[in-house]
């Protein structure tokens, strides 16, 4: 599937806010814990858990989000397909979809129970 400006935008639109306990609903299913979720989220954005509640209080979008992030140097090793994307094959002009797609993708490995230390890329 190909990402279009539309797609980019709508999601770059979106409030973090409103997606994070969506996300967390998953893991505590899964059996995951509020830390484990957080570790994966720091990994990623840099983001520490003070860091992580004040931008949801502020209702930040995903593109202020990404904005604010340090995305770890290890993120493009994250790859695969998720929601029908191919990770590695999202063009780079689409950076907040391509960087929403691949927290979610952590956020996927760690429902599914893959160790932490493949899932942070070390």
């Amino acid at each position: 599937m190909k990402v279009t400006t539309e797609k980019n935008e709508k999601v770059a639109n979106m409030i973090f806010a409103s997606i994070y306990p969506l996300y967390w609903n998953r893991l505590e299913k899964n059996g995951r814990t509020k830390k484990e979720f957080h570790q994966v989220i720091e990994w990623f954005t840099g983001f520490d858990e003070n860091k992580l509640q004040t931008l949801i209080k502020e209702k930040v979008t995903f593109k202020t989000f990404f904005e604010k992030a340090e995305i770890h140097s290890n993120a493009h090793m994250i790859k695969g397909v998720v929601c029908g994307y191919r990770i590695e094959e999202i063009d780079d002009q689409f950076k907040v979809y391509k960087q929403c797609r691949r927290m979610e993708k952590l956020i996927d490995e760690l429902a599914k129970g893959r160790k932490m230390e493949k899932i942070l890329r070390k």
